[in-house]
């Protein structure tokens, strides 16, 4: 009995020895510049992923909006906003104008005349101008070969602006005999003619 246990102790003692005898694999001393790198990269990559997360996406710039082209724009419209902004140039107080083939109400040109014939010549005119022919507005001698006495006939009305007229003159021909041509244009009350000038063309014989 006294054997069996000597030879269990032995048995015991020869096992623990056989392990504690075994030498465990030491682990390899890290190396510290590696781990340095490698903590480096890490932060590195971190940085990295989280400037990509927040970093905003490029787009492109924005552009203006093609121009609409006002389809209720017509020529009238356009006509009509050009003329607002364009001041209106003012109308002369004292204008005349007259139709060349219907001026001549009576005595055309190279009507023929006795010498000292008295006669009366009649026009067709338009106060074209932005003042009325009123008192003291008449229609006096301007000049060429001879006034041929001429009398301006009174106007029996006030003449408006836009408004048509007749106006007559009393004449006498010449004693001569020869081709007589006057000219006569209208004067204001303040003794300032008119630009246009009016004709009675006469032939004596």
């Amino acid at each position: 009995m006294k054997r069996k246990i000597v030879f269990t102790s032995l048995l015991v003692i020869l096992l623990l020895a056989a392990c504690g005898g075994q030498a465990t694999p030491a682990e390899p001393t890290p190396d510290v510049a590696a781990v340095r790198t490698s903590a480096a990269s890490t932060v590195v990559s971190q940085f990295t992923l989280t400037a990509a997360v927040f970093t905003p996406t490029t787009s492109a710039p924005a552009t203006e909006p093609p121009a609409v082209e006002d389809a209720t724009a017509t020529p009238e419209t356009v006509a009509q906003e050009t003329s607002a902004s364009t001041p209106a140039t003012p109308i002369p107080c004292d204008l005349l104008n007259y139709d060349p083939s219907t001026v001549d109400v009576n005595v055309p040109d190279n009507t023929v005349m006795a010498p000292g014939q008295e006669f009366i010549k009649t026009w067709r005119v338009k106060n074209t101008g932005s003042c009325p022919w009123g008192a003291g507005y008449v229609l006096a001698y301007a000049g060429y070969d001879d006034d041929m006495d001429g009398q301006f006939i009174a106007l029996t009305e006030v003449v408006q602006p836009g408004q048509e007229a007749e106006i007559s003159v009393q004449f006498k021909a010449p004693s001569q005999a020869g081709i007589y041509v006057s000219a006569w244009s209208m004067r204001n009350a303040a003794g300032v003619f008119f630009a246009e000038r009016i004709f009675v063309k006469v032939v004596v014989q």
